[in-house]
C-alpha cells in the first residue's frame, strides 16, 4: 500500500464499499467525493495498476461493461491501512 498514490487508496475503499462496480459507479462515487470532474484518463490506468498489483479483480459484466472486486490481498492491505491510521488518528 506505501507505493500507491492517495487516489488509488480512495479507488481501492470505494470497490470496498461497493458490490461489483462497474467503473462509471466508482467514477460518479469519486466526483462526489472530490467534487470534481474524474477523466477517463485518470480512472482506467489507475485501475489498472490496482488490477496488475493483484489489489483488485477486473471482470466482465457484458462486452462494454467490467466490474471490480478488491482480491483477499487488496483486502488485507486495506485493513492493514486502516490498523496503521487508527494507530496514528486519535477521534
Amino acid at each position: 500500500m506505501h507505493d500507491l498514490t492517495g487516489f488509488q487508496r480512495d479507488l481501492l475503499y470505494v470497490i470496498a464499499g461497493a458490490d461489483e462496480p462497474h467503473g462509471l459507479a466508482i467514477k460518479e462515487e469519486l466526483e462526489d467525493y472530490y467534487e470534481s470532474e474524474i477523466h477517463h484518463g485518470r480512472l482506467y490506468p489507475n485501475l489498472d495498476t490496482l488490477v496488475d498489483k493483484g489489489l483488485v479483480e477486473k471482470g466482465e459484466k457484458d462486452q462494454r461493461t467490467n466490474y471490480y472486486t478488491l482480491t483477499r490481498r487488496g483486502r488485507r492491505e486495506l485493513d492493514a491501512r486502516r490498523d496503521w491510521e487508527n494507530a496514528h488518528v486519535d477521534l
